[in-house]
């Protein structure tokens, strides 16, 4: 009896591995299931159509607006990487580092580099596998232990040992593990639409309507076949997710214009463009939840209640992880791309939130 008494706790938590990666390979495979019907009642409508594809051989001229910044690379000696970034605001300055999300890349924080450079050194990271940076071929190599390092070895490249740290949808996801394994590293922690990891893999099993506006997650567990799907109709699947009227940048504030939205077409119809993205999310499972989880920086939480993506309740969730003052802010009428969408308003609360003291927790539902 003693012997099952202290068998049973390994049992259950094999039985919960054994639930967990069932839930992920059957929705893997439900995903896939109503992807290919897409494409083949895309086919059947338009077999031309299905398979068109524009070539960009030249970049809009807005990712060279020297407003912005510069552009520079750094190379990492010991992954051996090159990472592409766009600095604003004057060397030696304290550093903001920005972490976009997907399917983003740095020109998503082009209100943010314009704003902060007049007492911040600004610098918007194109991260591993995106945009100008190097794209490792193989998933193994886009694991979360691979991408924390990324973040701490360029703040050492950039000659800093500490930054304010900001990070969108799965930018604020690396963020949050920057956090919380290099504490030291992080003056201050801004999240923008995305929960405390922990948050994150305990919500999703319990809410199935989480779990579905999750489902590209565990779709895009296949190989390839996401990014052929992205691709097809001329990158229509892209073009819709930043303009549609669910998932949409500009609800009720800053639309993307025609250039902007050219601008991420050019960027991810480059061959391969989209393989080292869609290779972040294909090893998450294997890595969550986290065996240390606590903040005991300064944080502050901003979320668009309208998030598509990510249901409000797990931003409310997050404030139990963090061991510090902690601000969270729910802009009712906003939507995932908050620093986009809703720039004038996301700038102001960042600055207040830089310049002000840290030692209550706060929420606020604006």
């Amino acid at each position: 009896m003693a012997r099952l008494r202290d068998c049973l706790p390994r049992l259950m938590v094999t039985i919960r591995s054994l639930l967990f990666w069932s839930l992920v390979y059957c929705y893997c495979g439900l995903c896939a299931s109503v992807y290919l019907l897409k494409l083949l009642w895309s086919i059947g409508k338009g077999p031309t159509q299905t398979f068109r594809r524009v070539a960009r051989e030249h970049p809009p001229a807005c990712l060279n607006d020297p407003s912005l910044g510069t552009h520079c690379y750094v190379r990492i000696k010991d992954s051996g990487l090159r990472f592409h970034y766009v600095a604003a605001g004057e060397r030696g300055k304290p550093l903001m580092l920005l972490l976009h999300g997907f399917p983003e890349f740095w020109y998503s924080w082009r209100h943010q580099l314009r704003e902060f450079k007049s007492e911040y050194r600004v610098v918007a990271l194109d991260l591993r596998g995106y945009g100008e940076t190097d794209a490792p071929i193989h998933r193994e190599n886009y694991k979360l232990d691979c991408l924390i390092t990324d973040i701490k070895d360029i703040l050492d490249s950039l000659g800093y040992s500490k930054c304010v740290l900001i990070g969108h949808d799965w930018g604020g996801m690396i963020a949050w593990l920057i956090a919380i394994c290099y504490p030291e590293m992080v003056m201050k922690l801004i999240v923008i639409n995305f929960p405390h990891p922990n948050v994150f893999t305990e919500y999703i099993l319990r809410h199935p309507a989480q779990l579905f506006k999750s489902s590209y997650y565990y779709f895009f567990q296949i190989p390839w076949f996401p990014e052929f799907m992205f691709s097809i109709n001329d990158f229509k699947a892209l073009k819709h997710l930043f303009t549609s009227h669910s998932t949409g940048i500009g609800r009720k504030g800053c639309r993307l214009t025609a250039e902007d939205l050219e601008a991420y077409i050019y960027v991810f119809s480059q061959p391969g463009a989209l393989n080292g993205p869609i290779n972040h999310y294909r090893n998450i499972f294997s890595c969550l939840p986290l065996k240390h989880h606590m903040v005991i920086t300064p944080t502050l939480l901003l979320w668009g209640e309208k998030d598509a993506f990510m249901e409000a309740e797990m931003a409310e969730g997050t404030k139990i992880y963090v061991k510090n003052y902690f601000r969270l802010t729910i802009l009712s009428e906003a939507s995932h791309g908050l620093q986009q969408e809703q720039p004038d308003i996301v700038n102001k609360l960042i600055w207040t939130f830089l310049k002000e003291e840290t030692r209550r927790k706060d929420w606020l539902f604006l």
